[in-house]
């Protein structure tokens, strides 16, 4: 699925970032695998969860780590042409970050993220 729109990672990173209140930290310049970095990251959850009365203590259960990584870990960029579609009629579309925002927004308003 594709929204149509040509975006960057590192132009949307700190846009995601300011959504949550927070700031971006650089872009990295290699790959940096999500999945290590969250091993033993459980217990850290669980208290987030607990604090911010959340539906879903078990990390496992919310998110998957490789799955991040084999999305955004690619050598290189996606893009993505929708004329074919758009010609077959299909020519309505969300920018790529308002789709993030309103996921974001579903997931605070279901009580899954602070």
């Amino acid at each position: 699925m594709v929204n149509g729109d040509v975006f960057r990672w590192k132009w949307l990173w700190p846009q995601i970032a300011a959504w949550f209140g927070i700031e971006a930290a650089p872009m990295p310049t290699e790959t940096t695998p999500l999945e290590p970095r969250m091993a033993g990251e459980a217990a850290t959850w669980a208290e987030i969860s607990a604090r911010y009365t959340l539906r879903e203590p078990d990390l496992a259960r919310l998110a998957s780590a490789w799955h991040t990584d084999a999305d955004l870990g690619r050598p290189v960029e996606c893009v993505t042409d929708m004329t074919k579609s758009r010609l077959a009629g299909f020519t309505r579309y969300q920018a790529t970050s308002a789709s993030f925002f309103d996921v974001f927004e579903r997931l605070r308003a279901e009580r899954f993220i602070p």
